[in-house]
């Protein structure tokens, strides 16, 4: 793994899950100073500059960050465990979307549903590959077919965001289909 790839699941941490490891602060919507984010990783880790900070964000393929216009403030898309607003919008989903989790959480699954856990929104992908990816991260992949547009019809909001996964706070067991 490169000094990038190492930087970036660092930055992941600290945008998404402890702004406090590098003494940072994020605002209501997620967002961080990037100068500040910059002093105060090149004294918590290795060196970075602007340009690696743009190299990271450009080239992450899950697309976590983003910058606004003037690249004064960069966030992480998704995945949060500390309370932000990223400002989802709320979108009508596909009829069905793919859940990846490991072999031995399936049974707790089919029982009480899908729960963010940590998390601010439970994950689901609209292709199996990606399910299948996410599965492997936990042990032996699972994918759960979720029922999404009958959620979405009885009034369950899902939003999709910047980098194409879609949230939504939880699922139903009555929604998940283990194909």
């Amino acid at each position: 793994m490169g000094k990038l790839d190492k930087l970036s699941i660092f930055i992941s941490l600290v945008l998404r899950h402890k702004p406090e490891v590098i003494g940072i602060t994020l605002d209501e919507h997620g967002w961080a100073n990037v100068d500040e984010l910059i002093q105060k990783l090149n004294h918590s880790k290795d060196q970075i500059d602007m340009e690696m900070l743009e190299e990271i964000v450009r080239t992450d393929h899950k697309q976590r960050y983003s910058f606004n216009e003037d690249k004064t403030l960069i966030r992480a898309n998704q995945g949060h465990s500390v309370k932000v607003d990223v400002q989802l919008q709320e979108r009508q989903p596909p009829e069905i979307l793919y859940h990846g989790t490991a072999e031995k959480f399936v049974d707790v699954i089919m029982q009480e549903g899908l729960k963010p856990m940590g998390r601010l929104y439970v994950h689901l992908s609209k292709d199996l590959e990606t399910a299948v990816k996410v599965g492997k991260r936990h042990g032996k992949p699972v994918v759960l077919k979720v029922q999404s547009g009958s959620m979405y019809e009885d009034g369950y909001p899902f939003y999709f965001s910047e980098n194409g996964v879609w949230l939504t706070k939880q699922v139903d067991k009555k929604y998940i289909r283990l194909d």
